[in-house]
């Protein structure tokens, strides 16, 4: 989940909510690839959740990061909280369970995507093996259940943690027990954004079924491929889904901004304090409205922090975020901006894309995201399965990247990226299905090889 931003330029109307996005556009030669990915952390002695405090625990780890890296820590209430580097623009931080998340710099191409997982990777070993700390790449938690779960000290955290029953029944479950892959990608102009927002969109249950990868709860199997993706259809639906209104006739970033403004916030935040405002409305913040803050009307901080509470299947920033995979081994990272960098970012690739998905009507859209997480590459749509479709999108990608020609220190380009995808639709067979196939046969019905097998 995103740092706090903070600039108090005060907000005027609803204008500069749609300027705030329009600031995101930038000419093709200035796009940028951000890949973050989430993981648990565990004890390597007895395979359990990490705690904040004490001498093998987050905060320890974190300390010692900032040793490493020179980083500048992040903080709250006397608590570090997680890091960031100032120069490039890469940071840590922490989801509210522990998962330990890298938020990557902007940069140009995927190896160097590839060198900055390594270099982190490398680091966190560094840090965290003297500890007794190892790192597991899953979707959820295999095995902890959500009261095991730690509680990670951050204001924003405590008040969504009350208000999720509210609105669902596995929000909760979201916070404390899924991690994430996701890619963070750039547009030239208002047309631009929208046709990538709806080819990401009608996409992202490919990118799903590609990465899906948590089929087990409390040490069983949960009957689902991605029950992170599972999970998101019951957390929050004012914030989350397939948006079909991004699909209709003058969208753009006014239609966005009015989306965002019928989001109920969480919370609004005044110097180190947060506000707990959960389920009231920015448009009252915005014309100096809201009870809590009586008089005060909304900053530019306010709208950056309420527009990084909103988690539909693709999310709008001043980039767009693919939100719609679950994290995997470390290995298989870089595959997902390859995917979507390959499908958005080579003009070609982008128009074949649209092609695939143009005549999906919104209710198909739904469908097949609803599919997805129980029947990963079997789903289907319009008679097609996900499998078939992953397939060409594989292919688009490929030839889109081949056009980038974007080459490394040896001379390869950026497609090599794609080969564990391409492995996996060759094989017909999700990343969940491998691991089911192992519970059920050399696993020997338990899942703690896992914590070995799949550790980073």
């Amino acid at each position: 989940m995103a740092r706090d931003v903070i600039d108090m330029t005060p907000l005027q109307s609803r204008d500069d909510l749609v300027a705030w996005f329009e600031a995101g556009a930038k000419p093709p030669s200035k796009f940028r690839i951000g890949t973050e990915h989430e993981k648990f952390p565990f004890t390597l002695a007895r395979h359990e959740p990490l705690p904040y405090e004490g001498p093998r625990g987050i905060r320890a780890l974190l300390e010692g990061m900032q040793m490493i890296l020179g980083w500048e820590p992040i903080m709250e209430a006397g608590h570090i909280i997680g890091l960031v580097d100032v120069t490039h623009g890469g940071a840590i931080s922490l989801e509210p369970g522990g998962q330990f998340e890298l938020s990557g710099a902007p940069v140009e191409t995927i190896h160097q995507t590839c060198s900055e997982l390594q270099a982190h990777l490398a680091q966190l070993r560094e840090v965290a093996a003297p500890l007794g700390i190892g790192f597991l790449g899953l979707g959820m938690a295999p095995t902890w259940s959500r009261s095991e779960m730690p509680v990670m000290p951050k204001g924003r955290y405590r008040i969504m943690t009350g208000y999720m029953p509210k609105v669902g029944r596995l929000g909760l479950d979201m916070m404390y027990r899924t991690c994430t892959v996701q890619t963070n990608l750039d547009f030239s102009s208002e047309a631009d954004m929208v046709k990538k927002l709806r080819v990401s969109l009608a996409l992202q249950p490919v990118g799903t079924a590609l990465f899906a990868n948590s089929p087990f709860t409390e040490g069983k199997p949960n009957g689902f491929l991605s029950f992170r993706s599972e999970i998101w259809r019951d957390t929050d639906a004012d914030r989350s889904g397939m948006l079909p209104w991004a699909f209709e006739p003058g969208m753009g970033f006014e239609r966005w901004v009015d989306y965002a403004l019928d989001v109920p916030m969480y919370f609004v935040k005044r110097g180190e304090q947060y506000i707990d405002v959960a389920g009231q409305s920015f448009r009252d913040l915005l014309d100096g409205r809201l009870e809590a803050l009586p008089g005060e009307r909304a900053t530019l901080s306010d709208w950056a922090n309420h527009v990084s509470t909103i988690f539909p299947e693709v999310r709008l920033k001043r980039y767009l975020e693919m939100r719609g995979s679950d994290a995997v081994p470390w290995r298989s990272l870089p595959s997902l901006p390859a995917f979507w960098v390959g499908l958005l970012y080579d003009p070609d690739g982008l128009d074949a894309a649209w092609d695939l998905v143009k005549d999906w009507t919104a209710e198909e859209r739904q469908a097949l995201r609803d599919q997805v997480p129980r029947l990963g590459f079997k789903a289907t749509i319009r008679g097609r399965s996900v499998l078939d479709l992953a397939r060409d999108c594989l292919a688009i990608a490929r030839a889109g990247l081949v056009r980038r020609a974007r080459e490394d220190w040896a001379g390869r380009d950026e497609t090599r990226y794609l080969t564990p995808l391409e492995a996996i639709a060759e094989r017909g067979t999700t990343p969940a299905e491998e691991l089911l196939a192992k519970f059920h046969g050399g696993w020997g019905g338990s899942v703690d090889p896992v914590f070995n097998e799949y550790a980073y």
